[in-house]
């Protein structure tokens, strides 16, 4: 009698309406999407064509372009000193956030107690990934470049950028810990070995892709943020190859940044290149990050030896 009931119930309701709003929500969302989709690779193509024109306009030579120091001349400009200062300041990124990010996220997940303070810090760590970017900049200029003394170098830069990075690192560092499961650890425990080596040869190869992705979709980030660098202080124009950590510099972003807002179209060009230069090296990153990430999951998902 009850299948009967339901069954003349489901008869009387009109479904004609709610398939109507789950085709017009699906719709939205498809037109969304691909708005999205569409101005990205309209903008990927304005890019390439500004690049190409530059190049058949003003035949700029790559080669030369891509190993040359910037000039206030557009002819005798190029973006090698840029690409150089950038590469010191993501080897320096990494080495300052990455160590600092994991061992915070292994304290706040196997030794941290879990009561209210540990929460607050979990809570305010995921609201300073969402910090602008400037505001390290400014912060940065204050303590290190003026009162430390240090000078608009580019280990002034790295810090900036690091403190950028090191929430969203630790956000993803503590998602990957947590999801090795409880079970691995109580086994490594079983076999008699300490906390420290659970951690170390159990926890975090289980966990390294998800922290080695994270780090390099964070330096992916870091790599074309330009607010931080100007307010630390970076060069107009990259005339001379950085020696080092404390060197004076400008990065690709800020040498982009700079040629365009120049009066010479060729400098307009020149930041088309620069561009699709950076896009390469982002391009790089996403590559390296699938890469690695399939490669722990393979060969380091596995237990180790304790």
């Amino acid at each position: 009698m009850s299948t009967k009931r339901e069954t003349d119930f489901l008869a009387d309701v009109d479904l004609s309406r709610e398939k109507l709003l789950n085709r017009l929500f699906y719709g939205t969302l498809v037109v969304a999407s691909l708005f999205g989709l569409v101005m990205l690779i309209l903008l990927l193509a304005d890019v390439l064509w500004e690049s190409v024109q530059a190049m058949t306009t003003f035949d700029i030579d790559l080669v030369q372009f891509l190993t040359s120091t910037s000039s206030s001349r557009a002819e005798r400009a190029g973006f090698g000193a840029s690409i150089l200062a950038s590469l010191w300041l993501m080897a320096l990124t990494a080495v300052l956030a990455f160590f600092i990010a994991v061992g915070c996220a292994i304290y706040l997940v196997e030794f941290a107690p879990e009561n209210r303070v540990t929460r607050l810090i979990e809570a305010n760590l995921a609201n300073l990934a969402g910090v602008p970017s400037i505001v390290y900049g400014l912060l940065v200029l204050a303590l290190i470049v003026n009162d430390a003394g240090l000078g608009s170098v580019i280990l002034a830069g790295a810090i900036a950028l690091a403190l950028l990075i090191v929430p969203i690192i630790i956000v993803a560092a503590i998602e990957s810990i947590r999801a090795v499961p409880s079970s691995v650890r109580d086994g490594s425990y079983a076999m008699g070995a300490t906390k420290w080596q659970t951690i170390r040869r159990v926890v975090l190869p289980q966990a390294m892709p998800g922290i080695l992705t994270g780090t390099i979709l964070a330096l992916a980030r870091a790599i074309g943020e330009t607010a931080p660098l100007i307010m630390v202080g970076t060069m107009l124009h990259a005339t001379r190859y950085p020696s080092g950590p404390l060197s004076s510099f400008s990065a690709m972003p800020t040498q982009i940044y700079n040629w365009t807002y120049q009066a010479d179209r060729m400098f307009n060009g020149l930041a088309a290149l620069g561009i699709v230069v950076l896009l390469v090296f982002l391009i790089v990153l996403y590559a390296l990050a699938g890469y690695l990430r399939r490669r722990y999951e393979t060969d380091g998902g596995s237990i180790s030896n304790v």
